[in-house]
């Protein structure tokens, strides 16, 4: 259900020219390959950890000039959000955009996008477990040899957590899209229930956001 909704999601958008699936070459993600099949997108199978290599292979086997990153934990992320960057991406001629480098979104409406000749640049150079695994910190460590582009928000808004990490975070996403009928389910949508139904919110906020690259960085040490 999340990865469907990742994908329905994205097909809203008015500049993306196309979606691809990259997953791991694990028995456990066959059935993502089958549903990849089933809806008629394109997939990538490539390395579990090495995520940046697996961007980089499918990268270069799609012959892609500019990739845009959304990950999969993201069911929410807004398409009109994602054409904004597009547009800047495009206007600046950067080799890195996000909307991340400092939040101005809620958590779980990122969006980056890399040239290939930066995303070839960090795969050759990226040492750190954490930066194969995570795809883009070398990018964003790097701005010296990296021409980089912060999206701000227009708007002052709560960055409320709309990522699924934990049960908590899958529980809230539930109840979004059952109090929300709109299609595609835009930020502006979220911050309205937001307004009027704060408590609901509160279910994931003790957790950490950056918990996941921090317990990576252990690894780093070793």
């Amino acid at each position: 259900i999340v990865l469907d909704y990742v994908i329905n999601q994205l097909k809203h958008s008015k500049l993306i020219e196309k979606i691809i699936i990259a997953t791991t070459k694990n028995k456990e993600d066959d059935i993502i390959v089958e549903f990849a099949k089933k809806n008629q997108i394109e997939f990538f199978r490539g390395n579990e950890n090495d995520v940046l290599d697996r961007y980089y292979e499918c990268a270069k086997n799609f012959s892609s000039d500019n990739i845009l990153r959304i990950t999969s934990d993201n069911p929410l992320i807004d398409p009109t959000i994602v054409d904004d960057l597009i547009i800047n991406y495009q206007k600046i001629s950067c080799d890195y955009a996000s909307n991340n480098l400092i939040r101005t979104y809620p958590i779980g409406l990122d969006a980056e996008i890399f040239s290939f000749t930066t995303l070839e640049k960090a795969c050759k150079n990226s040492i750190l477990p954490s930066e194969r695994e995570h795809v883009t910190p070398y990018m964003k460590k790097n701005s010296s040899i990296f021409k980089q582009f912060n999206m701000r928000n227009k708007i002052k808004v709560p960055l409320i957590r709309l990522t699924i990490d934990r049960e908590e975070d899958l529980e809230l996403f539930r109840t979004i899209i059952s109090r929300i009928s709109e299609r595609p389910i835009l930020m502006g949508n979220i911050l309205e229930l937001y307004n009027n139904e704060p408590k609901l919110f509160e279910i994931n906020n003790h957790i950490d956001p950056l918990e996941g690259y921090n317990k990576s960085t252990k690894y780093d040490k070793e």
